[in-house]
């Protein structure tokens, strides 16, 4: 069953044609990848759609009573509203039917033997769980927690949040409304992994059918089954996933390729034959010659096939190398706020980077990433720890919120401003190869969208010539293809690389290591995103296993302790220098553990003593009368039994 149809599709801006003669069907269930570079028309396909904007030729086509979700780059939320009262304007119309039910409660209370009363109590209570009624308030619980919205984050002003934060509760927002057709631009941004990872498998389930924009090739692969791309202004479906849809989109350039280039020279052959034919001036060749001239009019000529579209022109340049430490961290910690508003960022940070490392930072939001870089520029100061930057260290910022591009410059003014030497005809060209041509250079900065802006703080990171790049989530408002750009030029670079991202496909591609930063502290993974998900898994399952130990495991008894912990096959594929740090944070969290059930076992035993005088003083024969003092001894009796009771639950909760 179709769920939705275009046919012949055109909108136009002026004489700027942005989709022309766009034709295409989604069927019911289906899961399909929007994907082209930016400003291509992706977004605007999408308001034709949703009807927010009209097609100048062309039709849409719905089926019957399909609701339309669709998850915009701007949410529309009202800014004095709660986070928990924005989500439960969804569930208006189940709060209708509450009181309804309420009302009709009372009725038959009311009147009992009135059955008419009691048929329509029980209708109602069917389309509410029909609705979702009974279920709706545990799945909104699950839905916000999965999007990083727990219960300290229910009471706060929408207007407080941070743009990441507003995308991820719009997101929140539209899967709790389950529309027939989920439409979904650009879903990834501000999601840390293991909120993709949770994406991914919502999306998995879900009935209705999906359209998505992203330029996300790792969640693409795994989340639709069609391909539909826009370039040149028109829309070619691909059936299969990103993956499939880059090999068949090869393979069809070099087949029209081919094509073109094979009728190109037939062509030429004929028409030397028939000017040769010509040379030789006898009239039975003149005779041939005319008629091949006819036959060669007939033919159907092959259009050249289109070039790709203009790519950006990436090339990272060192003025001069760096020493061959780049970066040595020691127990780096930091926290934000004061008094009992203090919270603890990270802790125990330990960093050791050497010229020519391509390294990548992971974690899950709000754990302090980018303060992190902003500790390795000296921006900041750490509360606690040792940083040292090596000989000839220079180096370069990307800020994933473009916050160092100043908004009231233009385009060309911005680069100006940094880099004076150069001419404007210089600097025009070098705005080119970044794809700002022509009058492109004085639109201003406030205008750009997040992918002009990508372009040119990259440029100007690019002309910096350091030799260190911190980057901060670079790729997130790039299109695919720049990304690929962007990834070849990062990995001819000579210099280091510290790049935070999220994004698995560039993960699988560039880095060295990955660090995993933590309240805790640093974890090394020496590899790439596959590596780093497979030797994560075996921490995971060495921790289950080493909590599912006795008591006393690892102490003198004779029982596996964590240096025996790989001879138990536990973490027999990992590295000698994993096995040495997960053994390490093992050995610390058990003797933490010792430590706390000393404590406890202290404190029992003073309240055991404190227990025996109380019962002594309450059966001495001279106290006997003195009821008010019996009242008193009693009281505290009650009181250090219940404390008690409380630590020795807490003594069992260890020793499991």
């Amino acid at each position: 069953m179709i769920a939705l149809s275009a046919s012949g599709l055109t909108k136009a801006y002026g004489t700027d044609v942005i989709i022309e003669d766009v034709s295409f069907h989604i069927n019911s269930g289906e899961r399909v990848g929007l994907i082209g570079r930016n400003g291509a028309g992706k977004t605007t396909l999408l308001s034709l759609i949703c009807g927010e904007l009209a097609p100048d030729a062309g039709q849409i086509y719905m089926s019957a009573g399909l609701k339309l979700g669709y998850l915009k780059q701007r949410d529309n939320f009202c800014g004095e509203d709660t986070v928990i009262e924005a989500i439960e304007r969804i569930f208006a119309p189940l709060h209708e039917l509450e009181e309804e039910i309420a009302r009709a409660a009372d009725m038959a209370a009311r009147r009992p033997q009135d059955s008419r009363l009691l048929d329509r109590l029980d209708q109602l209570n069917q389309e509410y769980e029909k609705k979702g009624g009974y279920t709706y308030k545990s799945e909104m619980t699950g839905i916000l927690s999965s999007m990083a919205f727990g219960e300290e984050f229910r009471q706060k002003k929408i207007a407080s949040l941070s743009g990441g934060e507003r995308t991820r509760l719009a997101l929140a927002a539209l899967l709790l409304e389950k529309p027939d057709l989920l439409i979904l631009d650009e879903p990834t941004n501000h999601l840390d992994i293991g909120m993709l990872k949770w994406l991914e498998q919502y999306l998995a389930s879900y009935r209705g059918s999906i359209l998505i924009v992203s330029h996300d090739r790792y969640f693409l692969d795994r989340c639709v089954n069609r391909i539909f791309e826009i370039e040149h202004h028109h829309l070619r479906a691909y059936e299969g996933n990103y993956t499939a849809f880059a090999a068949k989109k090869r393979q069809l350039r070099e087949a029209e390729l081919r094509a073109y280039n094979n009728q190109q020279r037939e062509l030429a052959r004929q028409e030397e034959m028939i000017r040769h034919m010509k040379e030789r001036g006898t009239e039975k060749l003149a005779k041939r010659a005319q008629s091949r001239e006819k036959r060669l009019a007939h033919v159907q000529r092959l259009d050249a096939p289109q070039s790709a579209e203009g790519s950006i022109k990436i090339e990272f340049k060192q003025d001069f190398q760096s020493g061959g430490d780049v970066i040595m961290a020691e127990g780096l910690a930091k926290s934000f706020g004061t008094g009992a508003q203090k919270r603890l960022l990270f802790e125990n940070v330990d960093l050791d980077i050497k010229r020519g490392e391509k390294v990548c930072i992971v974690g899950p939001n709000g754990v302090g990433k980018t303060t992190l870089l902003r500790l390795l520029l000296q921006e900041l100061a750490p509360d606690r720890g040792r940083l040292r930057i090596g000989h000839n260290v220079t180096f370069g910022y990307y800020d994933q919120g473009q916050q160092l591009l100043n908004p009231a410059n233009t385009v060309l003014e911005e680069m100006k401003q940094t880099y004076r030497l150069y001419t404007d005809t210089k600097m025009r060209s070098l705005l080119g190869r970044f794809l700002f041509r022509g009058d492109d250079v004085f639109l201003s900065v406030a205008s750009l969208s997040g992918g002009e802006k990508a372009r040119l703080a990259l440029l100007k990171l690019m002309l910096s010539g350091a030799n260190t790049l911190l980057l901060d989530e670079p790729t997130n408002h790039m299109d695919i293809e720049s990304k690929e750009v962007f990834e070849e030029a990062l990995a001819e670079f000579p210099g280091t690389a510290i790049i935070i991202s999220h994004d698995r496909y560039f993960l699988q591609k560039i880095p060295d290591r990955i660090l995993e930063l933590s309240a805790g502290g640093i974890t090394e993974f020496l590899g790439k995103y596959d590596y780093y998900m497979e030797k994560k898994a075996q921490i995971t399952s060495g921790r289950k296993y080493l909590s599912q130990l006795p008591a006393g495991a690892g102490s003198c008894g004779g029982a596996e302790g964590p240096g025996d912990l790989a001879a138990s096959g536990v973490t027999a594929e990992l590295s000698a220098e994993e096995r040495r740090r997960l053994n390490k944070k093992l050995e610390a969290e058990q003797r933490k553990t010792a430590r706390q059930k000393q404590s406890l076992e202290e404190q029992l035993s003073a309240y055991e003593k404190e227990i025996g005088e109380l019962e002594m003083r309450m059966c001495a024969e001279e106290n006997a009368s003195d009821y008010e003092l019996l009242a008193e001894l009693g009281t505290r009796l009650e009181q250090l039994k219940g404390e008690y009771e409380d630590t020795f639950e807490r003594l069992l909760l260890l020793e499991e």
